[in-house]
């Protein structure tokens, strides 16, 4: 399985056109109004907002329709009946817009420490709930993507192609090394693994080696080796670089 660059990238085009799409002043001021009615507004609401035409106002919802920042349906805004064709009516979407270069993923390890917070044994410490909890999900999320790609054994070359979609998706920034290794040249958990390097930089070492096991990658290993400004943990080879890899497992 290869990366597809394009479908890498779909995410982040899709909030960067969103930003830019709020760019526009008239824009921006009706998507405020709107996320601030409380209800489904019109279009000469939205134009009266900004002190434009009604006709520029349409231009600029639908912008903001194709964009996933707003959704139109035809009713009458507080659900009051009345006789007639109902006008187009705009509400916000639950589109929630992150745009981060480098790509950082925060949500990610707030969701991993809930879930260690939720579910910490008695015979366990904070720290080790989290790297727990880190394990387990970074194993279930291999096992979908194997259960997906069905890629039969996986020795350390082909696993760690496999691997790269997971990656790129998350924000790592692979780069290939070696056939064999794989250097992460950003960390999404970034600035926050600076302020507790030991717990953070454990729990994506704990993250890494459960997609490793869930994937059912073999002779490979995440391993800790900090670099600044690079994510600390690096993907490599646990045994010699010569380990009787056949062919097919490549």
């Amino acid at each position: 399985m290869t990366s597809d660059p394009t479908a890498r990238a779909d995410g982040a085009d899709r909030a960067i056109d969103s930003v830019s799409v709020l760019s526009e002043d008239s824009r921006r001021q009706m998507f405020t109004f709107i996320r601030r009615a409380g209800r489904a507004v019109t279009r000469d609401e939205a134009a009266a907002s900004v002190g434009i035409s009604r006709k520029l106002a349409a231009f600029h919802l639908d912008k903001l329709v194709d964009a996933g920042l707003l959704r139109a349906r035809y009713g009458r805004p507080g659900g009051i009946r009345t006789v007639g064709r109902q006008p187009k009516v705009y509400e916000p979407t639950d589109a929630q817009i992150t745009v981060s270069i480098p790509d950082r993923r925060h949500e990610l390890l707030a969701d991993l420490l809930l879930d260690a917070v939720l579910t910490e044994g008695a015979d366990e410490s904070a720290a080790q709930a989290a790297m727990r909890t880190a394990g387990q999900r970074g194993r279930q999320l291999g096992e979908a993507a194997r259960e997906e790609i069905r890629p039969g054994r996986l020795g350390p070359e082909r696993g760690l192609t496999a691997c790269e979609q997971l990656l790129d998706r998350y924000g790592y920034e692979p780069v290939r090394e070696a056939p064999t290794r794989l250097r992460l040249r950003n960390c999404p958990f970034h600035p926050l693994a600076a302020k507790a390097p030991d717990l953070v930089c454990g729990m994506n070492q704990a993250f890494l080696s459960g997609y490793l096991q869930g994937l059912q990658v073999n002779g490979v290993e995440a391993v800790l080796a900090p670099e600044p400004g690079e994510c600390c943990v690096r993907l490599g080879p646990y045994a010699p670089e010569d380990d009787g890899e056949t062919s097919e497992e490549r």
